[in-house]
C-alpha cells in the first residue's frame, strides 16, 4: 500500500456564477456546486468557467480550510485553483497557453511541494468547437504543454534531480475532433484523444492519459442534438503512480452516476453538464 501524496478535483462548472439577465442572481444557485466541490475533501480544487464575482464569497464561506488563486484577465471565463491551506505552493498564471488568441483562459500553473518534492500542476481550458480554428487552437496549446514538460525535466536535471518533473496537465480539453464540411478529413473526437496519445507516448515526452472510471464526461441533456463527451482528461508523467478506482486512475463524479437519462438532466441541470474527475497522486 503506498501513501498517498495529494488528492485533486478538477471540475468544469459550465458558466459558474453567471447572471440571469439584469439581476444579480446567478442562474443556477451557488450553493450547492460548491457544497459538492468540498463534499470531495480533495487537496487540490480546479473549477473552469468561473464567471460571476459572486462565486468567491461562497466559495470562501464554505471552504475555510483552502486559499484560492484565480486566472485574470480579457477572457470571460477565468480558471479558479483552491488548495489545502496545510499544502505548501506556488501559483502562477501562463498566459503562453493563450496562444495569441486574447480571449482564451491562460493555463494555471500551481506548483506544490510535498515531503519535500515538487509536483507541477497545469490546469487548462482548451479551445471547443469542432472548427478547424477550434481544432488548431487546441493542438497548438497541447503541444505547448508537451515543451513545457520538456522545460521542467531540463529544470529538474539542473538541480541535481534524478528522473523527470512530477508534470501533470488536466482540465477541460474539449477533445471533440474536426468537421470540415463535405470532407474526408474529419477528425472524429476518438481520433483527436488518439493523436494526443501517440504525441504523448514519444520517448521524449514520457507522459500518459490516465484512465478514467468512465470515459465520456460531458452531458449534453436528453433533448440536445450533441451527443456525450469525452472532454475531461488527466495527462501525467509516466512515472508517476495513482490510486485505482476499479481499475482506473481517475475517478469520474457526477451524472455519470446517475442510471436514467432524466435523472442525469436534473443533475446536469443543478450542478454542471461535466461530471468531476478526482483522483489522487501517490507518494514517490
Amino acid at each position: 500500500f503506498m501513501a498517498k501524496a495529494f488528492s485533486v478535483a478538477s471540475w468544469n462548472v459550465e458558466h459558474f456564477g453567471r447572471s440571469k439577465k439584469n439581476s444579480n442572481k446567478p442562474k443556477k444557485p451557488i450553493g450547492p456546486i460548491v457544497d459538492y466541490l468540498a463534499s470531495q475533501k480533495a487537496d487540490i480544487v480546479a473549477v473552469y468557467e468561473v464567471v460571476g464575482k459572486m462565486v468567491f464569497g461562497e466559495v470562501m464561506k464554505k471552504m475555510p480550510g483552502y486559499q484560492f488563486h484565480i486566472t485574470e484577465g480579457p477572457q470571460s471565463q477565468e480558471i479558479l485553483v483552491g488548495v489545502k491551506k496545510s499544502i505548501s505552493c506556488f501559483f502562477t498564471q501562463k498566459t503562453t497557453f493563450k496562444s495569441g488568441a486574447s480571449m482564451l483562459r491562460p493555463g494555471a500553473l500551481l506548483t506544490i511541494t510535498k515531503d519535500g518534492v515538487n509536483y507541477p500542476l497545469l490546469f487548462l481550458h482548451l479551445k471547443s468547437l469542432t472548427e478547424p480554428k477550434g481544432f488548431g487552437l487546441r493542438d497548438d496549446m497541447t503541444e505547448r504543454a508537451i515543451k513545457f514538460k520538456k522545460k521542467l525535466d531540463k529544470a529538474h536535471k539542473k538541480s541535481g534531480l534524478s528522473g523527470k518533473s512530477n508534470f501533470i496537465f488536466l482540465g477541460d480539453l474539449n477533445t471533440m475532433g474536426m468537421n470540415l464540411t463535405y470532407s474526408k478529413k474529419d477528425v472524429s473526437a476518438e481520433e483527436e484523444i488518439g493523436r494526443l496519445g501517440k504525441r504523448l507516448g514519444s520517448k521524449y515526452v514520457d507522459m500518459k492519459i490516465l484512465s478514467k472510471s468512465i470515459e465520456e464526461t460531458y452531458w449534453p441533456g436528453s433533448k440536445s442534438k450533441y451527443s456525450i463527451g469525452n472532454l475531461d482528461h488527466v495527462i501525467a508523467a509516466d512515472h508517476l503512480e495513482f490510486k485505482q478506482f476499479n481499475g482506473a486512475s481517475v475517478s469520474v463524479r457526477g451524472w455519470v452516476e446517475e442510471d436514467n437519462s432524466s435523472k442525469r438532466d436534473q443533475w446536469a441541470k443543478k450542478y454542471s453538464d461535466h461530471s468531476l474527475l478526482y483522483f489522487e497522486v501517490q507518494a514517490i
